[in-house]
């Protein structure tokens, strides 16, 4: 299956072949500050499974991540993994934006004290225990 996104301009397009890796919602401070929202709602993707087209920037969040961004209007697209692996496709970018459900929360020990979560979906203090 191919799904197709991108950012509030149209000046950055995506296509994500394929099922994600997963579905989450990130509450750690590196993506609030860089989504410049309480959390990151992301499917992850093999960044071979993904195609972009059109001009976009990049800023090193962490020794690991890459954000990407459109040049034109800011939109936040991905977190890009350095290594290659995988990457973060914000879940509002896809032009389907109910494609995927997130099936979990992590890094909730860092979200706001006034944000309140009552999905039922499975919470993480960090990361997903290994």
């Amino acid at each position: 299956m191919m799904r197709e996104g991108g950012c509030l301009c149209g000046a950055v397009r995506f296509k994500a072949e394929g099922e994600p890796l997963n579905v989450r919602i990130c509450h750690c401070r590196n993506c609030q500050k860089a989504m410049g929202s309480p959390f990151f709602a992301r499917a992850l993707f093999p960044q071979t499974a993904l195609a972009v087209e059109g001009e976009t920037g990049r800023h090193p969040s962490s020794e690991n991540v890459d954000r990407v961004f459109c040049k034109r209007c800011g939109t936040r697209l991905f977190s890009w993994r350095r290594n290659g692996t995988a990457a973060g496709v914000a879940l509002a970018t896809f032009d389907d934006r109910n494609a995927f459900s997130p099936t979990e929360h992590i890094w909730v020990q860092e979200k706001p004290h006034w944000l309140k979560l009552d999905d039922g979906l499975p919470q993480h203090q960090t990361t997903i225990p290994s």
